[in-house]
């Protein structure tokens, strides 16, 4: 099945810059390889026809890294680029133009989740829902907002980061169905999170599809460092 993937890689990483300044997020290396490589390799897996790789800060970067080494990708790719900040979904909207499938994905170029992106497109599909959150189960969540579900899966609400919580967060990796997405009126700049999935919650059918997998958020030192150690073992075989 044709599939289609927006990687949002045009944050300025201002958490980053004390250990990665010369670079945008996703190209901090990882075992001498950038981390956008790893989030590629991942994607190969489920033969992605295209990728569309959302840029702007230090773009030059990220597009020569991708066409400098075009063999080892085996899809097809386009660069969305941005003139300045838009957010996450004024980016996304800004990047539709390069995909014309009926249910596309967008993941963030910060973020690994090993998700399982053929399962989660047959629980879109199934459900026939407008978008479906890729959660991840953490017993320490403080650095992130809780989802929480009913029983049929559906999202019915958003909280916020708070200390000591537990639950499941946004994994940052969504399928969006394109005609409910674009037929509301859309900011030029606007947070996907915030301006469509927590404002529009009562008027579109979300879901949840939980997958306790391995997952890393590279956005603090912290965690860039377990990813150098963690993520080359996911692709030792």
């Amino acid at each position: 099945m044709h599939k289609d993937c927006i990687i949002l890689a045009g944050g300025l990483g201002t958490r980053l810059q004390s250990v990665v300044a010369d670079r945008p997020k996703c190209m901090a290396l990882i075992n001498g390889k950038p981390f956008l490589y790893y989030i590629c390799q991942h994607l190969m897996r489920f033969h992605f026809c295209k990728i569309i790789f959302s840029v702007g800060y230090m773009k030059e970067m990220i597009i020569d890294y991708i066409t400098s080494n075009r063999k080892e990708f085996k899809f097809a790719f386009d660069f969305a680029e941005e003139s300045e900040p838009l957010g996450t979904g004024g980016a996304i909207v800004n990047a539709l133009p390069y995909s014309d499938t009926e249910d596309f994905f967008v993941i963030n170029g910060d973020t690994f989740f090993d998700v399982n992106f053929d399962e989660l497109l047959q629980y879109q599909q199934t459900q026939m829902a407008d978008c479906t959150l890729a959660l991840k189960p953490m017993k320490v969540a403080d650095r992130y907002g809780l989802v929480k579900l009913n029983e049929q899966s559906q999202i019915i609400g958003f909280e916020e980061k708070k200390e000591a919580s537990s639950g499941l967060i946004n994994g940052g990796v969504y399928c969006i169905y394109r005609n409910s997405f674009m037929n509301i009126p859309l900011e030029k700049k606007f947070s996907f999170e915030k301006d469509y999935l927590e404002k529009h919650i009562n008027e579109r059918d979300l879901f949840g599809f939980v997958q306790n997998k391995y997952f890393i958020d590279i956005g603090i030192p912290d965690d860039y460092n377990k990813a150098k150690q963690e993520l080359p073992q996911l692709f030792d075989n």
